[in-house]
Formats: structure tokens, sequence, C-alpha cells
């Protein structure tokens, strides 16, 4: 039995596919990262409220992302069969789901900012930094929305360069916009907070125009038209929340999570949130390289799985465990040599926060390799393969049974917090044990295509 495969077209398809995602992961990180660095030179409450409204943004992604995960799985699968006509109406019924996460999202933080930032956090500073904030970038939401369920249409039939282009226009949009709407740059008034919501607004639609014209005008693979959005089919739409709704339920409760955590660590000083955001961000910096090949081994299981090759997935799914245990070790090791430079870069900072903010990056280095590992397993090979309900109950599992109740009870222990966040972040070790016991059982492996 081999460890690696010999199949040359899965390491050539892994980087054709990977690096592109990556890249567009890392650019979208820098648009973030560009907000906390810029916020962050008028100080602590600021780069708080605007993380604090940011987790908004991660809420809304966890719940898209479960509809851009159905599609991109379906269509790939469909993508192995050569079956456009299918792949173009599940397109259609991402998009329709799509925009009714999102209308909800801005609705709801259009119209009650203040009350939703302090959900998170009773500090009042960061309450109305981050509501400042949210109230003008929640109009964000519903092209963001259409943008991602367009960018997985077309990785799912193996064109992925088009995402990273269109975040690198976003990127220096939103750079640009926030220099002189957050300072009052170029003759702008200097709006702090607000103006980065309004670059991030403006960079948002420059996103989705640029996307659209791709998919309706240049695309050859699908050749999709405007009209094939209003086009729908009813056993699809059936397969589609079939498979979907455990995709989807895992976002929420990663939605859960992400908002457990916050409301954990939202408890502590506006140092220990400043200094979570901080780590939280070079988290994200050091796993766009892993979700962006991750992202690639779902394509790539997807449409070997659609075209009937099950022996040769197993092969895949041997390399694909070492190769991303690798990733990890090197990843977890980068973050523990990058993370004083790191954060030297928040000069606007306090010495409290970049202490806490030390604290959380060595945790996050244990925590990465984990993360690596368990994240290839599960998303990459066990809910790409179409397991997607055993990927849903362990999330379940470990976010309410584990995650969140022994950083509860940690933090009114007076736990210190770097305690509190290792237990919001042990679950991406203990996965590793159950993803690896699963793999090996290739159960997992099922064709969710119609003939």
């Amino acid at each position: 039995m081999m460890l690696l495969t010999r199949d040359r077209s899965f390491y050539r398809d892994l980087l054709v596919l990977a690096i592109p995602v990556a890249l567009q992961n890392f650019i979208t990180f820098a648009v973030t990262l560009a907000d906390n660095l810029m916020t962050g030179a008028l100080g602590d409450a600021s780069i708080s409220g605007v993380y604090m409204g940011g987790q908004i943004q991660t809420l809304l992604q966890l719940f898209s992302g479960g509809i851009e995960g159905a599609i991109l799985i379906l269509a790939a699968q469909y993508w192995g069969k050569a079956d456009t006509e299918s792949i173009k109406r599940i397109i259609s019924i991402g998009v329709h789901f799509t925009l009714a996460v999102g209308t909800v999202f801005t609705c709801l933080c259009a119209f009650f900012p203040r009350k939703i930032i302090g959900i998170f956090t009773p500090d009042l500073a960061v309450i109305g930094e981050g509501a400042d904030y949210l109230r003008i970038v929640c109009f964000s939401y519903l092209f963001f929305c259409l943008t991602q369920a367009l960018i997985a249409a077309m990785r799912s039939v193996e064109v992925a360069n088009i995402g990273m282009a269109v975040s690198g226009v976003s990127l220096i949009t939103n750079i640009s916009l926030n220099y002189a709407l957050i300072f009052g740059k170029f003759g702008f008034p200097a709006l702090g907070v607000r103006g980065a919501a309004i670059a991030t607004l403006i960079s948002r639609i420059v996103e989705t125009v640029i996307m659209a014209v791709y998919v309706f005008r240049i695309d050859r693979k699908l050749c999709l038209k405007l009209s094939d959005l209003f086009r729908t089919d009813a056993l699809l739409r059936k397969d589609f929340i079939r498979y979907g709704l455990p995709i989807a339920g895992g976002q929420v409760i990663w939605g859960i999570n992400m908002m457990g955590n916050s409301m954990i660590l939202g408890r502590f000083d506006q140092y220990v949130i400043a200094g979570a955001s901080i780590a939280n961000t070079l988290n994200a910096l050091a796993f766009v390289t892993m979700n962006g090949m991750s992202a690639a081994v779902s394509i790539i299981t997807g449409k070997t799985v659609g075209a009937g090759k099950i022996e040769l997935l197993k092969e895949y799914a041997r390399t694909v465990q070492i190769l991303f245990l690798g990733l990890g070790l090197l990843t977890g090791a980068m973050i523990a040599l990058a993370k004083t430079p790191f954060i030297g870069m928040y000069a606007g900072v306090s010495k409290e926060t970049a202490g806490y903010a030390h604290q959380f990056c060595t945790v996050l280095a244990v925590t990465m390799v984990g993360t690596c590992y368990q994240a290839a397993c599960l998303a990459g090979l066990v809910k790409a393969g179409g397991d997607v309900g055993f990927v849903f109950k362990m999330d379940t599992f470990f976010v309410l049974l584990v995650v969140l109740p022994s950083a509860v009870i940690s933090a009114r222990l007076g736990a210190p917090a770097w305690l509190v966040f290792a237990c919001l972040k042990c679950d991406q070790i203990l996965k590793c044990f159950v993803a690896f016991f699963k793999i090996r059982s290739f159960n997992w492996i099922k064709n969710l295509t119609r003939d």
C-alpha cells in the first residue's frame, strides 16, 4: 500500500487549484488586516469595535459559506459527470438562498447595530465604535453573498483564478479608500471607523461587478446567463436542501461558536479583546495556505467521486493526511516565529494588549497543527466525499459539549485569559483523532449525483 499517490495529476491539480484560492484568501485577509492596522492607530477602543463589528461579517461568512459549500460539493460531483445543465440549476438555487441570508443580516444590523454589538461586550466605548462601523458595513453583505456564491460556482468547475483576481482588485480599492477615509487624506474627511466601513462597502460592490462580468460575459465552461439564475429544478432543490442543510447546519454551529468566543472574551477588558483580535488576525494569515489547499482537495475529491474513481480517491486520502500533517507542523512553527514582529506592526496598541496577543499566539501555534490536519480530512475529504452529516454531528458535539462549556467554566473559575482562549481552540486538536479513524473507514465516499 502506497502512502503517497504516484498520480502526478493529483499534485498538479492540487497546486493549480490551491495557489489561486490561497492567494484569494490571503488578499481577503489583507483587507481585514488593513482595517485592523489602520483603525489600530486610533486606539484600543477602535480596534476592539471594528473587531466586534467584524464578528458579524464572520458570522455571515459562516452562513453563506454553508450555501457555497453545498454549491461546491454538488456541482463538483456533477462536473465529474460533465453535466453542466444540472450545475447551472444548482448555482441558481444557491444564489436564491444566499441572497435571502444576506438580506436578513443587512436588515438586522441596519436597524439594531448597538444591540448587536452589545451582545458581545458591555464596554460602552467598544459598543459605540462597533455600532458606527456596523451600521454602514452591513450594506455590503448582499454584494458579498452574491460574489462568494459565483466564486464557489467557478471553483466547482476548476476555475479558481477569477476569485484571486477579484480579491486583488478589492484589496487595492479597500486599502486606498481606508487610507483616504480613516485619516482624511486627499481632501476627504477623517471618518475613523466609519471610513473603514465605507471603504469595505465600496470594495464589495466592485467585487460583485467584476465577478458578474466574468461569469456572464467571459466564462466558457458554464456559459451561464442571467436568465439561468431564475431557473430551478424541484429534484435538485430537494438534493440541495438535503445535502446542504447539514453543511449549513455545521456553519450555524460554527457561527454559534464564533459568537460564544466573542461573548466569552468580551467579558474580559478591552486589552484582552484587542489582543484576541491581533492573534486571530495572525491565525487567519497562517490559515490562508492551508485553506486554499483544503479547498483544492474538496474540488478534487468531488470530481473524483462523481467520475466513479473510488480506488484512486483512497490513494488521494492517504496522501492528503501526510501532506497536511506536515503543513500543520510547518505553519505552527511559523506562527511561533512570526508573532513578535507581527504584533509589533500594531503601533497604537498598549503593552497590556501586546502581552495578551503574545499569549494567544502561543496557543495558536500549537492548535494550528491540528487545524491543518483535521480541516483537510474532514472538509476536504469526508464532507466533499459525500458524508456531510458526519461532519455536522461532530462539529455540534465538540462546540456545544466541549469547547464552549470548558471555556465558560474556566472563565467563571477565574482562569487566566490565555487558558480560556486555549479552551476555545481545544477542538482543533481533539478532532484529529476522530478524523484519523474516520478516513481509514472509507465509508464517507458517497456519490450524491442523479443519473
